[in-house]
């Protein structure tokens, strides 16, 4: 595991081994989902949302990229997790609160947004978002003050990112054949 942590918020402190081990489990979980999505010839990003009530956690949603299987561009791993714990009627939005991310490829501009709307309480993402990152990489939708209708949330990185980074490479590598170099 390469314990390289990115810090997009600066209220973080570096993370502790200990701490790191608290996050493998579900970090390891996102990176079987985008495993999946890569082997749906998707691009391989996963996600897992974790309830955290008390020292109680556990996943109540995980999602994959869906968006050449759906041909619906905003089918990204979050969305698809979210629309999930919804559809499950066992909870109403108001349980993001209580939720942190753990997300293989930081979140883009529109996920990021989306974490802000629900009240997310904190994300953790594998590696950065160079060219879409809404969590620090290119914008800062997570904590950005003009947004002051919905909490900012914390973000952290790193977590997994080299495991992360070969999956995207392997996938780009291949080819995307619903990528836009190839639609009409």
């Amino acid at each position: 595991m390469n314990n390289d942590i990115e810090n997009t918020d600066s209220t973080v402190s570096f993370q502790t081994e200990e701490r790191i081990t608290i996050h493998h489990d579900f970090m390891r979980t996102a990176l079987t989902l985008a495993q999946e999505a890569y082997d749906n010839k998707e691009v391989p990003v996963g996600c897992v949302f974790v309830l955290e009530d008390g020292d109680e956690r556990v996943i109540i949603g995980s999602g994959r990229n869906r968006t050449n299987e759906t041909e619906n561009g905003t089918r990204h791993a979050e969305l698809e997790a979210i629309d999930e714990i919804l559809a499950s009627q066992k909870y109403t939005s108001d349980v993001f609160r209580k939720c942190v991310l753990y997300v293989t490829v930081e979140p883009c501009v529109m996920c990021a947004y989306a974490l802000r709307l629900l009240g997310i309480k904190h994300v953790y993402y594998g590696c950065a978002n160079e060219r879409f990152g809404g969590t620090g990489s290119v914008f800062t939708i997570h904590q950005d003050p003009n947004l002051s209708l919905h909490p900012p949330y914390p973000c952290e990185g790193g977590y997994y990112r080299e495991e992360s980074i070969m999956l995207l490479r392997r996938f780009y590598i291949r080819e995307n054949e619903k990528g836009f170099d190839q639609m009409p």
